[in-house]
This record gives C-alpha cells, structure tokens and sequence, in this order.
C-alpha cells in the first residue's frame, strides 16, 4: 500500500471524498504527505507513481494509474481515465469516457470530454473544450477559447 484515506471529507453532489495520504516515498512524494481528494481507492492506483496533489479531485469511476499526476484544482470523474506519464492541473476537468495517456498535458481552465482520447505529447489548455469522439495526439496542440469536437482528429497540429 502507497497511500490511506485519511478521516478528513468532504462532500460533493451526495459523494464522499477522502483526503489521501502517502504512507511510503515513490516518485517525488514523502511518506506522510498529505494529497488531493478521492471517492474509494478505485480511483487511484496503490501501483506506480500516480498521485493526487493539492486540492485535486478523483471520483465516480474515474481512474488514475501508472505514474499519471493529477493536481491543483483538477477533476477526473464519470468513467474518465488518467495513464502512463500523463498530467491533469491547474483547473482543468476531465470527465465522461475521456481518456488522457503517455504524455499528454490538460491544464488551465480546458475540459476534456465524452469519448475524446488525449495521448502522445499532445496538449489541452487555456479555456478549450475538447469532447465527442475527438482524436488528439502527436504533438498536437488546443488552446485558448478552441472548440474540437464530433469526429475530429488532430496529429501534431495546432489548433488556438
């Protein structure tokens, strides 16, 4: 075992959501550091480096694994899927049947969602919307106030 719940909640929509705690070093986390929030260890994995920081959130059965990090005021719920060397931060949201892997980056205010597959060295930022059965990988690139969705698909391409 990597982490704990601890006893400190907090409610959201009807859920619980436990404060995690480390209860070994991996990665760049202390045994005893305190981390984000989750609904059941469901969400995060007790194998590899994937962590929760901050005040980030990780509930319903969204899952987080490999060494995938998820921090600041990020949320990762519905069926939404975080892998591999993959990063969720600032205040971004991923949700639905969306799936963030490798090296992916989604951050600042973007959402991912439905069933849009993020992966490669590809980003999300600023206030994007990513959604529907998007495709974006490579070294593709979506920011600012960018909208991609139905059946689009983005390789090493920049779209802002």
């Amino acid at each position: 075992m990597k982490y704990k719940l601890t006893d400190e909640t907090i409610k959201h929509n009807g859920r619980t959501l436990y404060r995690i705690q480390a209860l070994k070093d991996f990665g760049d986390v202390k045994a005893g550091d305190l981390g984000g929030w989750i609904e059941s260890e469901r969400n995060l994995s007790q194998d590899g480096n994937c962590w929760v920081y901050d005040d980030a959130w990780v509930y319903d059965n969204a899952r987080v694994f490999d060494n995938a990090l998820i921090s600041g005021n990020a949320k990762v719920y519905d069926n939404a899927r975080v892998s591999d060397d993959a990063r969720i931060y600032g205040n971004a949201w991923v949700y639905d049947n969306a799936l963030v892997s490798h090296n992916a980056r989604v951050y600042g205010d973007a959402w991912v969602s439905d069933d849009a597959l993020i992966s490669g060295n590809a980003w999300v930022s600023g206030n994007a919307r990513v959604y529907d059965d998007v495709l974006i990988y490579g070294k593709a690139w979506v920011s600012g106030n960018a909208r991609v969705y139905g059946d689009a698909e983005i390789k090493n391409g920049f779209v802002g």
